[in-house]
C-alpha cells in the first residue's frame, strides 16, 4: 500500500474545500424524516455567500425531510478526499433571479421549469480530510464559523 502524502496545512485544506464547493456540481445529500427514517440522494448544488443552494422535487423524501426537520448532511468527493458538511436547511420562497440563474448555469438544470423549490443550507460544521493523518485537524468550520489556522 502506498504511503499517504503528508497532511495538508489548514490553509491548504480550506482552499481545497472552497475550490470543491465552487467547482463540484453534485453532492450526496442525507436527510432523515421526523421519525428517523434516513434518506440519501445525489443533488446538484451551488455554493453562494457561504451557503449551499439545492433544489429537488417538492414531494420527494429529501424535500419533505428538509421541510420537516431542516437537518441535512452533505458529502463531496471520495472516501480518500472527502468534504463533509452538516447544516440546517430552509425552504427559499423568493430566490433572487440572479441566484436561480447562477444555479442553472452551474448545474445545467433549471428547477424553475419543473416548479421545484430551492433550499438554502447554512453549514454549521465543515470537515475535510484525505487520509487518517488529517483526521485530527479535519474541522474547518464549527458552529457556523470558519476556524483559524
Amino acid at each position: 500500500m502506498p504511503t499517504p502524502a503528508a497532511p495538508r496545512p489548514f490553509e491548504t485544506r480550506k482552499a481545497d474545500t472552497l475550490h470543491r464547493l465552487a467547482t463540484d456540481i453534485d453532492a450526496w445529500v442525507s436527510t432523515a424524516s421526523p421519525t428517523g427514517t434516513p434518506y440519501l440522494m445525489p443533488l446538484s448544488f451551488l455554493w453562494i455567500d457561504d451557503t449551499i443552494l439545492l433544489s429537488t422535487a417538492r414531494n420527494n423524501p429529501t424535500s419533505r425531510n428538509l421541510q420537516a426537520t431542516g437537518q441535512v448532511h452533505l458529502s463531496l468527493g471520495e472516501t480518500r478526499d472527502v468534504v463533509l458538511i452538516t447544516g440546517t436547511a430552509e425552504l427559499v420562497e423568493d430566490l433572487p433571479e440572479d441566484q436561480a440563474n447562477a444555479f442553472t448555469e452551474k448545474t445545467g438544470f433549471d428547477p424553475r421549469l419543473s416548479n421545484y423549490p430551492f433550499f438554502r443550507v447554512s453549514p454549521t460544521r465543515i470537515q475535510a480530510w484525505r487520509e487518517v493523518n488529517e483526521l485530527k485537524a479535519r474541522d474547518l468550520m464549527l458552529e457556523g464559523k470558519w476556524l483559524d489556522a
